[in-house]
């Protein structure tokens, strides 16, 4: 559900080798023997046990490139194939998803000068830095900084932090989440609610967009929802992104993340009170602030062009097989990593929760769908995505290559880290308020006694952080619902409780495994009779659902109506 860190870092000499030719696919790898005999239909035994092999350390993480990798897909197309799916990409179950992968070098330093004084930030410590040029070496050689505040260029909130400048060549430093956040003040933007300025991704895209060389994000744990330590391990490892040629958008030179103490630091050598700082970017009409420093790198990093895979099965439907509902999981986690862990820790990042349970999720719905009477009159997709730890960028290709035409598509369904803290008298709908999905959902939860309601950490922007929200981006309209926090037993407290202990002490981190002796799946299978009653709705009816009026991804959805509309009955009226 973020970026962390994927494969052990090799030594730094290795680190600066460019490699462009297509590195080939690992050896096929076999999987243990199954013993388990699944039934039909949604089962906790059944899920129990997808889980727990796909979060096996077998499985080494499931990191896209590796050995874990090729034993999760074919895994998981094993289980398509029993359940009585078809393939879903022409006649494959695969679809080949090109990746560059970029690993910086960890002895890399950042060089501030400001006047006849010189200071060095540590990789990992001070900072993170990394490219998304394709680039072995990437030299920066004192670029003007300049704090944009929280460098978003917004016209409907009349909001431009990059207002009046030329940004060519310059380092923009910028906070994380959406002006007003850090002051509590409900009248900027969406009040605590991020939006998708506040996400890390779109300050990097419009610091492009812009033509500055680098970006920086000063890093603070409610702004960002986690901890440095997990900024640390998501940007020390492997990143990966799309080809050039699959995603247009300018990219910066360099860009990454600054520590608290780091920015403070700068900010104060600049005569600037860093907490003065957070009010002032939070006022309208805020303009950029020189910072009278340079920064100067020399980031050298190993570059190699890989592949990875999405898999896609398909339950053919039949009146109107061309229509399609789409149910997602990712698939990938974090990988492995050696020698950097805590006192009884194996380095495999298991990803039981985040998000084993998730494919488990969409096998056992499938296996639901299989077996239902009537059988779905549209088809139903399943897909489970690689990439998604680096920044959505599976779903992201398949958008940009569906085996479906997006204007067939009725609606998507995703599922992220499932609930397995016991049944609850609420569902969590992410982004909730957001399409007429919901008007399908809340019947069916109020069959199950539960309400709906947003998410309680409106202020982490977790609907930008997961799959669904490429096909949103796109004009799909996407689900992404789950289990509550009103606990039968405990209450809201011990859900928070729970969340939160998830969150501190688990969350991609090698202490998310599978645990049958904590783990509570009478909640879990209750989400997931939940999100097959939408799609079995979806699938079995006529219905064709929008975004709610005045959200920000219905223009796109209602222009891809209107193109698939004058296709069919291109006579003007």
């Amino acid at each position: 559900m973020s970026r962390k860190i994927l494969l052990c870092l090799a030594a730094s000499a290795a680190l600066a080798a460019c490699r462009q030719e297509p590195v080939p696919p690992p050896a096929p790898v076999q999987a243990s023997p199954p013993t388990h005999a699944f039934s039909g239909g949604i089962n906790a035994a059944d899920f129990a046990e997808l889980v727990k092999t796909l979060a096996s350390d077998e499985f080494e993480g499931r990191a896209p490139g590796s050995r874990g990798e090729e034993l999760t897909v074919e895994y998981i197309r094993d289980q398509m194939q029993r359940i009585g799916l078809q393939p879903g990409n022409g006649d494959s179950w695969f679809q080949e998803v090109p990746m560059t992968e970029t690993i910086a070098d960890p002895s890399t330093v950042l060089t501030l000068r400001h006047g006849e004084a010189s200071r060095t930030l540590a990789f990992g410590t001070d900072m993170v830095i990394g490219t998304r040029s394709g680039q072995p070496e990437v030299k920066i050689d004192a670029s003007d900084m300049v704090f944009v505040g929280y460098g978003v260029d917004a016209p409907e909130q009349d909001w431009n932090d990059y207002a009046g400048q030329d940004w060519k060549g310059k380092t923009v430093v910028m906070f994380v989440n959406d002006p007003g956040f850090h002051v509590d003040d409900a009248r900027l933007f969406e009040g605590k609610r991020m939006t998708y300025y506040g996400r890390w991704t779109y300050k990097f895209e419009e610091a492009a967009r812009k033509g500055a060389a680098a970006a920086l994000i000063v890093h603070d744990t409610a702004g960002a929802s986690y901890g440095w330590d997990v900024v640390g391990s998501s940007w020390g490892g492997a990143q990966y992104d799309l080809p050039a040629a699959e995603d247009k958008e300018p990219r910066l030179q360099a860009q990454g993340w600054l520590s608290a103490d780091a920015a403070r630091q700068l900010f104060a050598d600049a005569g600037l009170d860093l907490d003065r700082a957070y009010r002032d970017a939070s006022r309208r009409g805020f303009k950029p602030v020189p910072l009278h420093t340079t920064l100067s790198l020399d980031l050298k990093s190993s570059i190699a062009e890989k592949k990875s895979r999405n898999v896609v099965g398909v339950l053919p439907g039949g009146k109107r097989a061309d229509e399609a509902v789409l149910y997602m999981a990712h698939w990938d986690h974090l990988g492995r990593r050696e020698g950097a862990n805590a006192e009884g820790e194996d380095g495999i990042y298991n990803g039981a929760v985040d998000n084993a349970t998730g494919v488990a999720g969409i096998l056992e719905i499938a296996d639901a769908l299989a077996h239902q009477q009537p059988a779905p009159q549209r088809s139903v997709v399943f897909l489970a995505v690689t990439l998604e730890e680096s920044g959505l960028l599976g779903s992201q290709y398949y958008v940009n290559h569906p085996t479906f035409p997006l204007d067939k598509i009725a609606g998507v369904i995703n599922i992220d880290a499932m609930s397995v803290n016991g049944r609850a008298r609420d569902v969590t709908v992410t982004g909730y308020g957001s399409s007429e999905l919901e008007d399908i959902l809340k019947p069916l939860a109020a069959a199950q006694h539960r309400t709906l309601h947003a998410e309680s950490s409106v202020q982490s922007g977790f609907y930008f952080r997961s799959d669904h929200f490429n096909f949103a981006k796109a004009g799909v309209p996407a689900l992404y619902a789950g289990g509550g926090q009103d606990l039968l037993e405990g209450g809201i407290e011990a859900g928070r409780k729970a969340a939160e202990a998830y969150g501190r002490d688990r969350y991609h981190s090698p202490r998310d495994e599978y645990d049958p002796a904590t783990w509570k799946l009478d909640g879990t299978m209750e989400d997931l009779e939940l999100l097959y009653g939408v799609g079995r709705e979806l699938a079995g009816g006529e219905s064709w659902p929008n975004w709610y009026p005045g959200n920000p991804f219905k223009a796109n959805r209602d222009r891809m109506m209107e193109g698939r509309r004058a296709a069919n009955d291109p006579e003007p009226h």
